[in-house]
């Protein structure tokens, strides 16, 4: 069966994609900083493997690359981040909240990507996914929350780099923005539900191709302007 390493599966559309995948057969590893407090993640029946990972630390992420050494990974998909300090103006960041939200939403999904490099390309899908967002897009920039969109955009950088560098042997890395999910970080009023965003992200993913390495795309697939 095929094996889904999933970070900040504890809740939100994390939980939401482990618990589509593991009803669908899949092997699910799922990571998050407290597994005992993730009561809903263990209570998901089927194939699935609780790890405690903080994507700040690197210890845990030691940690886990040594448990799952030799473990193929079809798909590695980088879910954890944050959004904090939104402020609508540039002379209102907090600019240590700017270099957290950096540390956890860029150089974190990265160096996972990078630790678990060889679990991903000894597999048969070879892709590693990350939650982007549309407001990554410079093009679509509606102004507004810096920090976060930034940090985005940075990912999208680093993941495309990433793309690149890999492409030889086979790996297909996507940015995926989850739609605007009814979630603790995307309210309660927002429009898509965690289902149907783990859903369309899933069809993505099953869809890929090599010719895909590199892509920005929507959760129904629609591809977005850098």
């Amino acid at each position: 069966m095929p094996t889904v390493l999933i970070t900040g599966a504890n809740r939100g559309i994390g939980l939401e994609l482990a618990r589509q995948y593991a009803t669908d057969g899949w092997r699910v590893i799922a990571t998050c900083r407290n597994p005992g407090a993730a009561d809903e993640l263990n209570e998901i029946d089927g194939d699935i493997d609780v790890y405690p990972l903080d994507v700040d630390d690197t210890s845990t992420l030691d940690a886990l690359v040594t448990s799952l050494k030799g473990q193929t990974i079809d798909v590695l998909f980088n879910n954890a981040g944050i959004n904090i300090n939104k402020v609508p103006s540039i002379g209102d960041i907090d600019y240590d909240a700017w270099a957290k939200t950096m540390e956890t939403n860029v150089f974190a999904p990265i160096r996972v990507a990078w630790a678990f490099k060889d679990n991903v390309l000894n597999s048969s899908m070879k892709v590693m996914a990350f939650t982007s967002s549309l407001m990554a897009s410079i093009e679509r920039n509606g102004g507004g929350n810096a920090v976060y969109r930034s940090s985005k955009t940075a990912l999208n950088m680093a993941a495309s780099c990433l793309a690149k560098e890999l492409a030889d042997q086979g790996a297909i890395v996507a940015m995926l923005h989850p739609g605007h999910v009814r979630t603790d970080m995307g309210g309660p009023s927002a429009p898509v539900t965690a289902v149907d965003s783990a859903a369309g992200m899933r069809n993505v993913i099953a869809h890929l191709t090599p010719d895909d390495n590199g892509c920005f795309r929507n959760y129904d697939g629609t591809v977005f302007p850098w």
